[in-house]
């Protein structure tokens, strides 16, 4: 009879505790949207990454479904917007502002300042390896739980009064996001050859980073190093482009 009372309360006090949990995670997203909410369901699973337990068959029951879906209705917005806050801007200024906007390290940057990593369910944050690209991938899963929990128009209003604001698309319009897709308009305009020269070196610590050197018309004009070859050649490209606009104003 004692063991039945206490499992009872011990039963009562574990519901308790988790609907307080539920109720704060709750307000952290209605804070978030400035909106009520109606199926807290879509944001837990928002919020859940893929559990790395053998044991645990989780493939559909994380966020991965939801940022495909939440990628698609960003694009969307984001199309609609620039299509008719910029009627006099042709398609190409129009996909790259785009680009500027939905890039991964744009997102990245908006996921964190709003904190999402905090919002994570299943792991802790504070003492878990994280990818670098979780924020972003976390924004496009809580835009697809939005799209899902209070539909398209809502979601457009609250991603474009709440989370990526027209200030923040305006901020990005001069944004340079690839140096190298500069440089390689500036060669084609120019009628310039620009080439990669990427090798992998050894550190003295034993580590490996690549070297990537920018040559234009068979001449070198810069090199950097990174962890990998997409990052070297992007850091050279960089350099190019403060170089060549010093020498030359591509920017011009």
């Amino acid at each position: 009879m004692e063991l039945k009372k206490f499992l009872s309360r011990f039963l009562k006090q574990r519901k308790i505790d988790i609907s307080e949990k539920d109720a704060q995670f709750h307000k952290e997203i209605s804070s978030l949207l400035g909106s009520e909410i109606v199926d807290i369901n879509f944001y837990k699973l928002a919020f859940s990454l893929k559990n790395q337990s053998k044991k645990v068959d989780d493939r559909y029951n994380n966020y991965e479904r939801l940022e495909f879906l939440g990628d698609s209705v960003l694009g969307t917005i984001i199309s609609c917007y620039t299509f008719h806050n910029y009627p006099s801007a042709n398609e190409g200024f129009l996909t790259q502002l785009k680009s500027k906007i939905v890039n991964r390290k744009n997102l990245n940057k908006i996921g964190n300042e709003l904190g999402l990593k905090k919002l994570i369910r299943n792991i802790n944050p504070q003492t878990t390896a994280l990818s670098e690209n979780l924020s972003g991938n976390l924004f496009e899963a809580f835009i697809g739980a939005i799209y899902l929990d209070l539909g398209y128009d809502k979601c457009k209003e609250i991603v474009l009064q709440k989370l990526l604001t027209p200030a923040i698309i305006n901020g990005l319009e001069k944004k340079i996001i690839s140096y190298k897709s500069i440089l390689l308009e500036w060669g084609q305009k120019n009628k310039k050859t620009i080439e990669y020269a990427t090798t992998e070196e050894q550190q003295n610590h034993k580590s490996f980073v690549f070297r990537s050197e920018v040559i234009i018309n068979n001449k070198s004009v810069s090199n950097a190093t990174d962890s990998s070859k997409k990052k070297a050649e992007e850091k050279a490209a960089q350099r190019a482009f403060y170089i060549l606009n010093k020498r030359e104003r591509i920017l011009e």
